[in-house]
């Protein structure tokens, strides 16, 4: 192990007496890292987040137990392109609207560096649905439990605990103290692997459901008694989020707990960590979590308590999150392909080339439909119009190609997320990367999990200067076209 251990305090194993230490409130406000770039919140439409979902594609599900779970989160995608995760509930979850939508408001007022914010909800009819900012890294669960290249660092897993810490003092003291099931699953990480609470466990998953949906050994004691969440309670489970952090595993507070009073703390720490940190740092964060995790409520810390304690334990606080994670470039994060690096540097012939090698093959159903509507005249202009256009985008004549996929597209009888994708590229080549763009995520919408579309999103993205949103349609086009091809 990287520490023996041997410096740990009486603290960690004796009975704390009285409530927290009065600690004046350290200098770094976390009031003062406001999320002010972010629009208000606001009201959608379910036909709006239908769209931004593509139909709340199967495809487009993040949440741990996919279209199992009773309230389902997807990914999706504004037009704007503002990406967004969306929390649809379960039918029954919310019955009262104006409940639903006081309780959405209050949290959408919420804005912080430190959170996965809330943007806006919907209440129409049985839909219940809320709409926060979308973390495309995955969860703390992911990183901690199930990591595939490198265990997470002494000094990360450090950062975590103060962000978490910092999202908690904020909504405290913006009157929010209750956080409904804090666990690793609701740790996010942004696209510069920052770590953010998400802003769906300030609001219950159902109007009278339970807060807690973990196994009951995580559960606080007194919820098991009472039923209710209390401050008291959240940070009871950001104490098992401690032990988490320090083991690399799930472990029952109860069993952390005895292995601290037996002084058995090898057992506790996780093995990946060996060299990361020296006894005084351990003894401190055991110290801390065993203050949280106190069987007596009234004695555990509060939000501003666990900020003052985390911040002298930070270490390499100038180093960026994503150099923490291991990834020492965010644009070089994942491996690209011949096509995935021909978009980047924005090489339309090798598009057009690839668009002219795969041709129809992506667009499932099309030959089908074609053999039962061909008998109509109006089809036979139709089908008249993609051949023109297929000739003429197979010639680089992509003016004329743009004509006939629009009289395609136009009539409506069949829907070609291909003929999008060939109109969005010779849309790119006459300097058009608007329309490009829109053909791009209409191609999209009509097959979800489709390379190409996100492909075509990064070049028109790049034309238009915007950088950031082009990686993050390069990160999932890339993790499609490889899916795809393992299959």
């Amino acid at each position: 192990m990287g520490c023996e251990f041997s410096k740990y305090s009486a603290c960690c194993w004796g009975t704390e007496q009285g409530g927290p230490d009065p600690e004046a409130h350290i200098d770094e406000n976390v009031d003062n890292i406001e999320g002010n770039d972010l629009p208000p919140f606001r009201e959608y439409t379910v036909d709006q987040l239908r769209k931004a979902t593509s139909g709340f594609a199967m495809e487009n599900i993040v949440s741990e137990h996919g279209e199992k779970a009773p309230n389902v989160v997807y990914k999706g995608k504004l037009e704007n392109q503002m990406r967004i995760a969306v929390k649809r509930f379960n039918k029954s979850a919310w019955p009262d609207s104006h409940q639903f939508l006081e309780e959405a408001k209050a949290v959408g007022q919420l804005r912080n560096q430190r959170l996965a914010n809330l943007l806006g909800c919907c209440s129409e009819g049985d839909e219940r649905l809320l709409v926060s900012e979308y973390m495309s890294n995955d969860t703390l669960a992911k990183h901690l439990f199930h990591w595939e290249a490198q265990p997470m660092k002494w000094a990360m897993r450090l950062r975590v605990a103060l962000h978490l810490a910092q999202a908690l003092e904020y909504c405290t003291n913006k009157g929010r103290a209750l956080y409904h099931d804090l666990n690793a699953y609701r740790v996010l990480f942004d696209d510069d692997f920052n770590p953010k609470l998400s802003c769906f466990g300030l609001m219950k998953n159902s109007r009278d459901g339970k807060s807690y949906s973990t196994n009951l050994a995580f559960t606080p004691p007194e919820y098991l008694r009472t039923g209710r969440v209390t401050p008291e309670s959240v940070t009871y489970s950001f104490g098992t989020l401690l032990l988490d952090l320090l083991s690399g595993k799930h472990i029952p507070p109860s069993r952390a707990l005895d292995l601290i009073r037996d002084r058995n703390i090898e057992m506790l720490s996780d093995s990946c960590l060996e060299g990361q940190f020296s006894d005084d740092e351990g003894t401190e964060l055991v110290r801390l979590a065993s203050r949280c995790l106190q069987s007596e409520p009234r004695e555990r810390p509060n939000p501003r308590s666990l900020v003052t304690a985390l911040i002298p334990l930070q270490k390499d606080s100038e180093v960026p999150s994503h150099v923490l994670m291991g990834i020492p470039d965010g644009t070089a994060a994942f491996p690209l392909s011949p096509l995935g690096e021909a978009c980047l540097r924005m090489d339309l012939t090798a598009i057009h080339e690839v668009l002219e090698k795969i041709g129809y093959k992506d667009d499932e159903g099309a030959a089908t439909e074609l053999s039962f509507q061909m008998w109509t005249n109006q089809m036979q202009e139709t089908i008249n119009s993609k051949k023109k256009g297929d000739a003429a985008f197979r010639q680089k004549d992509f003016r004329t190609a743009i004509d006939s996929y629009t009289q395609f597209i136009e009539v409506g009888t069949m829907v070609s997320p291909t003929v999008y994708a060939r109109r969005s590229l010779s849309y790119l080549i006459n300097n058009m990367p608007n329309e490009a763009l829109n053909d791009a995520l209409q191609a999209q919408v009509i097959s979800p999990v489709w390379y190409m579309a996100f492909y075509l999103q990064v070049v028109a993205l790049l034309v238009l200067g915007k950088e950031n949103d082009a990686q993050v349609a390069l990160k999932e086009g890339s993790s499609l076209e490889t899916k795809k091809g393992t299959n």
